[in-house]
């Protein structure tokens, strides 16, 4: 039986989880199975199959027979959407809660437990906790909105901590059903993009107490391969954009309407901080129509923007919000992005007007406050760019040279005197880390240091890990110290020809395949495939024509130690940068 906090038994059986699905046979049964495996705290599981065409039925009818929990509501027309399937579903529940499950995501153990908990103990209509993003089939996790769900916590209002806005999902929380019904809150019918958007609105715009817990209570599968992409991965088009809008807009009229207007502006201030910034991220990687009818839609949205909206903003996406109204047509695209990415890098040139830091001559009323002045943000803190450039060096092949140079900033730089340079390589499916220290020299309009890496004893360390593929992606981020105190970590952005992929003979490892790459937001990263059938791995996924066949005549030729030859040739973990 479950236990409150206070250690009273809570009382089982309250709990109505409704999950929903379309033509998604291949998942929804282990997502139906995670909700009846939470125990006696579920009372039931309805599942809404929106029409599916697929053998979706079929798999909840041999659920349904096995455990008479399971109830299955069969839509006769495809809804188009999310929210009419889950408004059918809290219709049909029978609970004082409910939940909600996507049939592509699963319910970790305890989940409805730790959030029926804290509902009951604080007596929180509304019960939240951590969502946990899993990559497939890497299944590399992250965590969604993470500094809300550092500890338990309850609060009386949502105005208490206006951070709650960032967190829109709905299936990482549990509602009392009374509260959801007297409220009239439902989700919008039909074809309507982030559904959530608008349902978390209400929700908020009602002002209940909310609960919080560390606990992980959601699984979010992220397929990025998958034949029909999720809403928040389907960003190919410019139409998501225009939906993403329109759900942020009719949010913030939710607040408006019922008078939250601190609920309303934070609503704004997070969709500069969080949704402009993820799509400005990736406006280099469209064509030319995209670009102009996405910065014709975000025009239009910030124009509804006051001064002080803007102000509130961290100074990254305010910096963006003002150059995109500046500006009617898209301009310095690449540039933007790099502001975008996290963390934040400002690139030259660097413009001033009427001796204050702008965006551009040309642009002098987007202006970039907070780098200069009585309140200038600290040097820690500054949106530092530095490039790097790593390229493999001749012989030995398994070794590369990694140049950094990094940009001076208004002068910002040169007065807290950089001193040395910290490079570390993060495994990124893991916790190794490789840590190398090199002196920072001057060097025309800022500073530069090399260093060499050592590739083969990297793969070495990264194979020692345990990592769940042959393929490993190092992660490269720098640390700066400054004369006067202080440090600045940020990511490096990966420039020149040196990105090309190569595969070396290797004595420890018959052969390594080598990729320096560009992530999504431009930093470097380096993916290593250590052995024949990591470097083949990858080639059969990756390369073409010429690389493929040599390749191939490499694997041929470079056999692979036997164990204990490799064994013998392991370097220990604090040799692993070369040194």
């Amino acid at each position: 039986m479950a236990v409150n906090d206070s250690g009273t038994p809570a009382p089982a059986a309250r709990v109505s989880v409704i999950v929903i699905g379309y033509d998604d046979a291949r998942h929804i049964g282990a997502a139906v199975r995670s909700a009846l495996a939470q125990g006696p705290a579920v009372a039931e599981v309805i599942a809404v199959d929106d029409a599916s065409t697929d053998r979706t039925a079929a798999v909840l009818a041999r659920l349904a027979a096995r455990d008479p929990r399971l109830r299955v509501i069969h839509r006769a027309v495809n809804s188009g959407g999310c929210g009419t399937p889950r408004n059918d579903g809290l219709r049909a529940a029978g609970s004082p809660y409910v939940m909600f499950l996507d049939s592509d995501d699963v319910l970790p153990h305890g989940a409805v437990a730790a959030l029926l908990r804290a509902a009951l103990h604080h007596g929180a209509p509304v019960a939240a906790g951590l969502c946990v993003r899993r990559e497939l089939p890497r299944r590399r996790e992250t965590l969604w909105q993470p500094a809300l769900y550092r500890r338990a916590a309850v609060h009386d209002a949502p105005e208490d901590r206006p951070e709650l806005l960032h967190d829109t999902l709905c299936v990482n929380k549990l509602y009392a059903h009374a509260f959801l019904t007297g409220h009239g809150i439902t989700f919008p019918e039909g074809r309507f993009p982030y559904e959530d958007f608008v349902f978390t609105a209400r929700v908020l715009a009602a002002a209940p107490r909310i609960a919080t817990v560390p606990d992980p209570v959601y699984i979010w599968h992220v397929r990025r391969d998958a034949a029909r992409p999720s809403i928040s991965l389907d960003r190919e088009r410019v139409d998501n954009w225009q939906a993403r809008v329109f759900a942020h807009q009719r949010a913030v009229e939710v607040f408006l309407d019922a008078d939250r207007k601190p609920l309303a502006r934070a609503a704004r201030v997070k969709f500069l901080d969080h949704d402009l910034r993820l799509y400005v991220r990736e406006l280099p990687g469209h064509g030319p129509a995209y670009r102009r009818a996405w910065w014709r839609v975000a025009r239009g949205c910030l124009a509804a923007y006051g001064e002080a909206e803007l102000t509130a903003a961290r100074a990254p996406a305010r910096w963006i919000a003002r150059v995109v109204l500046a500006s009617e047509a898209p301009r310095d695209l690449d540039r933007l992005a790099q502001l975008a990415a996290r963390p934040a890098r400002l690139l030259p040139p660097y413009a001033e007007a009427a001796g204050s830091p702008v965006w551009a001559e040309d642009l002098p009323q987007a202006v970039l406050d907070g780098l200069t002045g009585p309140a200038a943000k600290p040097a820690r803190r500054l949106p530092v760019a530095v490039d790097a450039h790593l390229r493999v060096l001749a012989r030995p092949r398994t070794r590369a040279e990694l140049r950094l140079h990094v940009h001076e900033l208004y002068g910002r730089l040169a007065a807290a005197e950089p001193r040395t340079l910290d490079v570390e390589l993060r495994l990124r499916d893991g916790t190794t880390i490789v840590e190398r220290t090199a002196p920072l020299r001057a060097d025309g309009d800022g500073w530069t240091a090399r260093l060499t890496v050592d590739l083969a004893a990297l793969a070495a360390l990264g194979r020692h890990a345990g990592p769940s593929s042959a393929s490993q992606a190092w992660d490269v981020r720098v640390r700066l110290h400054f004369t006067h105190g202080g440090t600045l970590r940020t990511a490096v952005r990966a420039v020149g020809d040196g990105r090309r992929r190569c595969i070396v003979p290797s004595a420890r490892h018959g052969v390594l395949l080598i990729q320096p790459y560009a992530t999504a937001s431009g930093s470097l990263a380096l993916r290593l495939a250590p052995g024949v059938r990591g470097a083949l791995g990858i080639a059969a996924r990756r390369l073409r024509g010429p690389l493929l066949r040599r390749a191939d005549r490499l694997a041929r030729r470079f056999r692979p130690w036997p164990r204990s030859s490799r064994k013998q040739r392991a370097a220990p973990p604090d040799g692993a940068d070369g040194s």
